[in-house]
């Protein structure tokens, strides 16, 4: 199963639902920002991208600068997305045990 954390609003995001639906593949599109991760689903992203917290979190978001999370760690920026899902970066695909940040789009054709 390929399962896309999609933003409709977001040009990279639709890129690459369109990058992914062109290879045949209809995924399942989770509207993070409506239906947010927990916590612990988002720790899982990480590990699956191996990347920190600090390299999924919208660090241009107002928000982010509201919350003043510039010196937060990881847990406190894991926790903040899972509250505040506009913070985390999109779109996120997961498909065969493997994530993908569709920064750019076609850098998630390489797990599908």
């Amino acid at each position: 199963m390929t399962t896309i954390w999609h933003n409709p609003r977001c040009s990279k995001s639709r890129a690459t639902l369109g990058l992914i639906q062109g290879a045949g593949i209809t995924p399942e599109i989770r509207l993070y920002q409506d239906n947010a991760p927990t916590a612990d689903e988002i720790r899982a992203v990480l590990a699956l991208l191996n990347i920190p917290a600090s390299a999924l979190i919208r660090t241009g978001e107002m928000l982010y600068k509201e919350l003043g999370l510039k010196d937060a760690d990881n847990d406190a920026l894991i926790n903040a997305m899972a509250e505040n899902p506009k913070l985390i970066e999109r779109p996120v695909v997961l498909a065969n045990n493997k994530a993908a940040l569709g920064r750019p789009p076609e850098s998630v054709l390489d797990i599908l």
